[in-house]
């Protein structure tokens, strides 16, 4: 996997130790690293005739989620950030850039099945490290 060579924590108990700041500019990283690769995944599917249209839709939907999710997640940051709950220094995180990670042609190049194993790990993480921040900040909601 392109994302591979990025530390992420395994283990719920090893992630609710990280601070908010850090695990939001995970988050952020993570949902950035996927942004050209599911670009060019976009772009591959297109090519591909003998899809069914659904599939392709498909596709199309998942790249659009993940940008929303990441504008949602960098919505949700400035917030923090107005509120006083984190630092300013996650500015620039939308750029590639700003993640400190180069994006290879190997998320270009895997297997339509690696890359989505790839996909659905990290989306995974994503989901796990949303949920463990939403309860720090909102322990309200009985997690």
């Amino acid at each position: 996997c392109h994302t591979s060579g990025m530390l992420t924590p395994n283990g719920k108990e090893y992630v609710q130790k990280i601070p908010r700041e850090e695990l939001t500019r995970l988050i952020l990283k993570l949902l950035q690293a996927w942004k050209e690769p599911l670009s060019h995944f976009n772009q591959h599917i297109e090519h591909h005739q003998e899809l069914p249209d659904d599939s392709l839709s498909k596709a199309k939907e998942i790249s659009n989620m993940v940008h929303e999710l990441k504008t949602g997640v960098e919505k949700v940051t400035e917030k923090m950030q107005s509120m006083g709950i984190i630092s300013n220094s996650l500015n620039g995180m939308a750029s590639s850039e700003g993640t400190g990670l180069s994006i290879s042609n190997e998320a270009n190049t895997m297997s339509d099945s690696d890359f989505i194993h790839c996909f659905r790990r990290d989306s995974n993480k994503v989901q796990s490290y949303l949920k463990i921040l939403k309860c720090r900040i909102m322990p309200e909601n009985s997690c």
